[in-house]
């Protein structure tokens, strides 16, 4: 007794060496390329597995990356600032009102993931019947993904530490809290870099 899969979300190995139809055994369900499509046996090279990816999913994945690896840097700022500027606050409670702008500029990271989210997400558009989406586009919106998540992922980071101290050294003298705040207005602007390549390169994708 024999089973045919046709998943049509999952992407069909161009050179698969098993055939698509899987048994009911288990020996023939861990040989099934539906099922193990990412499994080298089933390409005659790597680089098969990277093309018969629909340039959509590596779109929407660019997008994913862009928006959760942002929050991710900005949850982990606040995080490290939060806590020693609360920490900081029972010695010294005249910091917490001044130093709470450490965190601002945290939560600005993730804004800087939404806004390219959302211009990412507007270039994925459906192609015409019978035209296939461009892989440019797809390895595009990629890219800029990993680019525009990874420069927030840092920034969020270099934020939230340089206002960890900044909240540490104004609870100890109060003058050290303007020359800190420069040195993380600096920081923060570390994440538009990685904003405006990411335009720049989403910008030139088109699936159509």
């Amino acid at each position: 007794f024999r089973l045919a899969i046709a998943l049509p979300l999952l992407p069909t190995p161009r050179n698969p060496r098993h055939s698509v139809t899987m048994s009911t055994d288990s020996g023939s369900f861990f040989q099934s390329c539906w099922w193990f499509w990412f499994m080298p046996a089933c390409y005659e090279y790597w680089w098969d597995l990277f093309v018969s990816i629909s340039p959509y999913s590596w779109g929407a994945i660019g997008t994913a990356l862009a928006i959760g690896l942002s929050v991710l840097g900005a949850a982990w700022g606040i995080f490290i600032t939060g806590s020693s500027l609360v920490g900081a606050a029972i010695k010294a409670p005249r910091i917490q009102s001044k130093n709470l702008i450490s965190v601002i500029f945290c939560e600005a990271v993730a804004i800087y993931g939404v806004i390219m989210a959302i211009i990412m997400q507007t270039k994925v558009i459906e192609t015409a019947e019978g035209v296939s989406p461009s892989a440019y586009a797809g390895y595009g919106l990629f890219a800029a993904g990993i680019t525009v998540g990874l420069a927030n992922l840092c920034c969020g980071l270099c934020v939230g530490i340089t206002g960890s101290s900044c909240a540490l050294a104004d609870a100890q003298n109060p003058a050290l809290f303007v020359k800190i705040l420069i040195v993380e207005i600096f920081g923060s602007a570390l994440g538009l870099f990685g904003v405006i390549i990411g335009i720049i390169m989403a910008g030139k994708c088109a699936y159509e």
